[in-house]
């Protein structure tokens, strides 16, 4: 069973809280954090990742970036990455949790697989996209851990 859950992106401010909030929101029960692999460590979310995220009911007020450790992904049942820049750079921390590591679009595409584009500095409609692949990627991982 996989009962905690870390979602990660680069800086933890962008794609991995929202993709925690979506995942927490819809797994009651179950743990799931984030962390960045290049996080802004106790930075805020970033704005418009945290205006897109209220107004899909998500509270990401209390939200601070944290800087994955070897520690947070040996705990985790499962790593749900944005991109394979993600996995090389987990996997080279920690190979020894390579096989638990997934992309957070893993079943996107028809289940292809399909990596999240990072929106940090970029447009309002950078965000909008990310944001959108995020709700997908979610709904699709819930329907596969419930």
């Amino acid at each position: 069973m996989f009962n905690n859950i870390l979602v990660v992106c680069t800086g933890n401010i962008c794609r991995s809280p929202v993709g925690e909030a979506l995942l927490k929101q819809a797994l009651p029960g179950k743990t799931v954090h984030s962390a960045g692999v290049g996080a802004l460590i106790d930075h805020p979310v970033e704005p418009t990742a945290g205006k897109l995220a209220e107004g899909a009911g998500l509270d990401l007020a209390a939200h601070r970036g944290r800087q994955v450790s070897v520690e947070m992904l040996t705990a985790a049942d499962l790593i749900l990455v944005m991109s394979d820049g993600h996995r090389r750079a987990i996997n080279q921390m920690a190979p020894q949790v390579s096989g638990k590591t997934m992309l957070f679009g893993r079943w996107l595409a028809g289940g292809q697989g399909e990596e999240i584009p990072d929106p940090y500095r970029k447009s309002e409609a950078a965000f909008e996209h990310a944001h959108k692949k995020l709700i997908e990627a979610a709904a699709l991982w819930v329907a596969k851990l419930q």
